[in-house]
C-alpha cells in the first residue's frame, strides 16, 4: 500500500475541513414540517372551545377557520361513542384482557383520577387511558377505516376520555367550569380526521408498521389541546411522537399473531397522553421529526418497502396529507355490527349466513368453497395451517367464512381455544377453501366514492352441483347502509352494557347515549360516573 504524500494529506485535511464547515453552516434549525403545522392548525382552530387554550405561542388567535365539524360528524360521533364503550364492555368478560387493568402499584390512589368504564379503577391519565384503550380494542369489535393504510379510529377514546374525565374533575375541584361531553365528541372527530386521513395515500403496513403509530399521533393531538396547549407545544408534541419509535406488524402476522394486537392500540392511545403530557411541560420539539435527511422519519421508516427492502419510488417516500382536513373520516366511518371480525372479513361473514341454510346439512358432500375477495384482504387475513390462539383465528378469512357456514353466526366466544378444539369441521371446511383475487374489488375498495369491502362465496359440491355466488359489496355499518344498521347498533350495545350492568343500568345510559342535545351538554366527570358499576 503506498503512502500518501504530504501534499495529499494535506488536500485530504483541507477536504474534511470544508466538510465539516460545511455541515456547521447547515446547522440552523429548520421551521417545523409542514404536515405536521397543518395537523396544529387543525386541531387548534378547528372547533371553538371556551373550556381550552387556542393561542400560539405569542398569545395570538389561531388563524384557521372554525368552520367546525358537520352535524353528520357530531352525530355519527355520539354513534360510536356509544359502539365503542359497549365493545369495552363486553370484553371484561374475558380474563384475557382483563388481567390487564388497573394500577401498576396496588392500591394507588390518585386525586381527581379518570375512571375505566365498567370497573372501579380511578387512575392516573396515562394508565387509565392504556386501561380504556385495551379494552376497547380487544374483541376487534370498533370502528374502522380503511385506505392505504387501516385501523380503527375509535381507538383514540382511550386517551380522550380518560385525559377529560381526570381534567374535568379537577377544574370542579378548583371550582371552574368541567369539561362537557361536547369537548369529547369534537375531540373523537379530529382524532378520526387525522388518523383517517394520514391512512388515505400513506402505507405504513408496506414498510413493517403497525396502524397504532396513528392512534398515538392522533390522541397526541386531541389531547395535548384538551390539556391547554398552544401552538408551540403541540407542534413538540406531534414531533415527538413521529420521532418516538414506531410498532411493527409482527404481532398481527403468521406465525406470530398473537394477542398483542388486543393491547397495542391501548398502548398507543396511553403514549400519546403521555407525550402531551412532556410537551406541555416545556419539552422542546424536533421540527424535522419526518424531513430530516437520514434521521427523519420518512427517510428512516418510510422510504423503503419491507417486502423487498427496495427504496420506493422518489414521490412515495414522505408522509403526506391526501385532503384537507375536516370532518370527513368520521363521517365515512365504518361500524362493525354483526361480527367481532377484522373488517375485510365482514361481508364474507355476511355471504356465509346468507348461505348457511342451504349448506348446513351438506357440509361432508362440500368439495371446494370459492371465496373471491379484494387484495388486501388475500394480504392481511388470508391464512393455511393451523392457527395458535384466538387473535390468530379473528384475523382469519377462512375460519370467518367456515364459522357462520357451519352455525349461522360468529361471535366473540367462537374464537376461543375451547370452541375451536370442539369444533375440528371449521379446520375441514378452511382446506377446501380457495381464495382469488377480483380486480373491481381491489379498485372500488380504493375509490373515494364507494371505499367497497366486498366478499362473494360459492359453495361447489361432491356431485356438481353449486350454490349461486353470493356477493356482499358493502357490510352493514357502510355509509351506504348507516340507516339500515342503526337499530342494530343501539341493539349490539345494549347487548353489550347487560353483560356488566342491570336493566335499569342499560336503560339509563342508552337514554342518555340517544339524547345528543342532553349528552353534549353533560360534565364528562358526570358521564364517567355512570359506568362505574
Amino acid at each position: 500500500m503506498s503512502t500518501p504524500s504530504s501534499d495529499q494529506t494535506g488536500e485530504n485535511r483541507l477536504s474534511a475541513t470544508q466538510a465539516s464547515t460545511s455541515q456547521a453552516s447547515a446547522n440552523q434549525r429548520p421551521d417545523y414540517d409542514p404536515e405536521l403545522q397543518q395537523i396544529a392548525d387543525y386541531v387548534l382552530g378547528y372547533c371553538d372551545d371556551p373550556h381550552v387554550a387556542n393561542a400560539d405561542a405569542d398569545g395570538q388567535a389561531c388563524k384557521h377557520e372554525r368552520s367546525g365539524p358537520s352535524a353528520e360528524a357530531m352525530d355519527t360521533a355520539r354513534l360510536c361513542l356509544m359502539d365503542t364503550l359497549g365493545c369495552g364492555i363486553l370484553a371484561l368478560r374475558f380474563p384475557e384482557c382483563t388481567k390487564h387493568l388497573g394500577p401498576l402499584v396496588a392500591e394507588t390512589v390518585v386525586p381527581h383520577g379518570a375512571r375505566v368504564p365498567g370497573t372501579a379503577f380511578s387512575l392516573d391519565p396515562v394508565k387509565a387511558a392504556w386501561d380504556i384503550g385495551c379494552t376497547i380494542r380487544w374483541l376487534d369489535y370498533n370502528d374502522t377505516w380503511l385506505a392505504a393504510e387501516w385501523g380503527h379510529p375509535s381507538d383514540n377514546l382511550g386517551g380522550i376520555l380518560a385525559v377529560a374525565d381526570h381534567l374535568s374533575r379537577q377544574r370542579v375541584a378548583l371550582g371552574k367550569p368541567p369539561l362537557v361531553m361536547r369537548d369529547v365528541l369534537e375531540s373523537m372527530v379530529m382524532a378520526h380526521e387525522i388518523q383517517g386521513v394520514l391512512a388515505l395515500d400513506n402505507s405504513f403496513n408496506r414498510v413493517g408498521l403497525d396502524h397504532v403509530m396513528l392512534v398515538k399521533v392522533a390522541t397526541t393531538a386531541v389531547t395535548a389541546r384538551l390539556m391547554g396547549a398552544n401552538r408551540e407545544q403541540l407542534l413538540s408534541a406531534l414531533s415527538h411522537a413521529f420521532v418516538d419509535g414506531q410498532s411493527l406488524r409482527t404481532y398481527r402476522h403468521a406465525p406470530n399473531a398473537g394477542s398483542r394486537k388486543s393491547w397495542a392500540a391501548g398502548d398507543a392511545t396511553s403514549r400519546g397522553v403521555r407525550l402531551a403530557d412532556i410537551a406541555l411541560r416545556g419539552e422542546m420539539g424536533i421540527p424535522g421529526a419526518l424531513s430530516a435527511p437520514q434521521w427523519g422519519f420518512n427517510d428512516v421508516s418510510f422510504s423503503h418497502s419491507n417486502s423487498d427492502l427496495a427504496l420506493k419510488p422518489e414521490d412515495e417516500r414522505r408522509l403526506t396529507l391526501a385532503r384537507p382536513l375536516g370532518s370527513y373520516v368520521m363521517e365515512n366511518v365504518l361500524f362493525k355490527v354483526s361480527f367481532p371480525a377484522e373488517f375485510h372479513a365482514q361481508t364474507a361473514a355476511e355471504a356465509a349466513i346468507r348461505l348457511h341454510p342451504e349448506v348446513r346439512d351438506r357440509l361432508e358432500e362440500i368439495e371446494r368453497i370459492e371465496i373471491t375477495t379484494h387484495e388486501s384482504a388475500i394480504r392481511i387475513i388470508s391464512k393455511q395451517g393451523a392457527l395458535a390462539n384466538a387473535a390468530d383465528r379473528d384475523h382469519c378469512l377462512q375460519y370467518m367464512v367456515a364459522v357462520p357456514l357451519i352455525f349461522g353466526e360468529l361471535n366473540a366466544d367462537h374464537y376461543e381455544d375451547g370452541f375451536h378444539a370442539a369444533h375440528p369441521e371449521i379446520d375441514r371446511l378452511r382446506d377446501r377453501m380457495v381464495v382469488k383475487e377480483e380486480a373491481r374489488f381491489t379498485r372500488e375498495y380504493l375509490e373515494a366514492d364507494k371505499r367497497s369491502i366486498a366478499n362473494a362465496l360459492r359453495v361447489v359440491f361432491c356431485d356438481g352441483s353449486a350454490t349461486e355466488q353470493v356477493t356482499v359489496e358493502y357490510p352493514l355499518g357502510h355509509r351506504r347502509r348507516r340507516e339500515e344498521s342503526l337499530a342494530p347498533l343501539e341493539d349490539k350495545c345494549r347487548a353489550n352494557l347487560a353483560t356488566c350492568f342491570p336493566p335499569s343500568r342499560c336503560d339509563t345510559l342508552m337514554a342518555l347515549l340517544g339524547d345528543r342535545e342532553r349528552l353534549e351538554a353533560l360534565p364528562v366527570h358526570d358521564f364517567m360516573a355512570h359506568w362505574v358499576p
